[in-house]
């Protein structure tokens, strides 16, 4: 008498109802707990200040930036917007006198990234009295 063994012909299988289920469970968690709308619902509003201004000794170094991302130093336009420009006409408008406070000055449109340049060009000469003008707060 001979025993059939029926295990040599069963093949192994994935059974991959389980891991559907999973990953649908996943999707349904990140689509609910994602907020889509977020960026565009920001709404940032300028920096304000109140206080009195200070009257300072020497004349602060003016630095202007517009709304198109052009430099002025004190009187003297930047011809180009990099930054070697802008460190050049600060290096000849200011002189070696790094002590000098800095009043950078910016347009409500300007790029964010005109201000940072003009942070930086002002930090690699060595500038490190630089105050940011504001816009007085308005009554409301």
């Amino acid at each position: 008498m001979r025993i059939r063994d029926d295990r040599a012909q069963d093949e192994p299988e994935i059974n991959l109802v389980p891991l559907i289920d999973v990953i649908l469970v996943l999707i349904i968690f990140f689509v609910i707990t994602t907020t889509f709308d977020s960026r565009s619902m920001l709404q940032l509003q300028l920096p304000s200040a109140t206080g009195e201004p200070v009257a300072a000794q020497t004349k602060a170094l003016s630095v202007l930036v517009n709304a198109d991302g052009h430099y002025f130093v004190d009187e003297h336009e930047v011809l180009r917007t990099d930054i070697d420009a802008l460190k050049q006409t600060l290096t000849q408008v200011a002189g070696d006198d790094r002590q000098r406070t800095v009043l950078l000055r910016a347009d409500a449109r300007t790029p964010h990234q005109a201000v940072v340049t003009a942070l930086d060009a002002l930090g690699q000469l060595g500038f490190r009295k630089i105050s940011i003008a504001t816009a007085p707060e308005s009554k409301k």
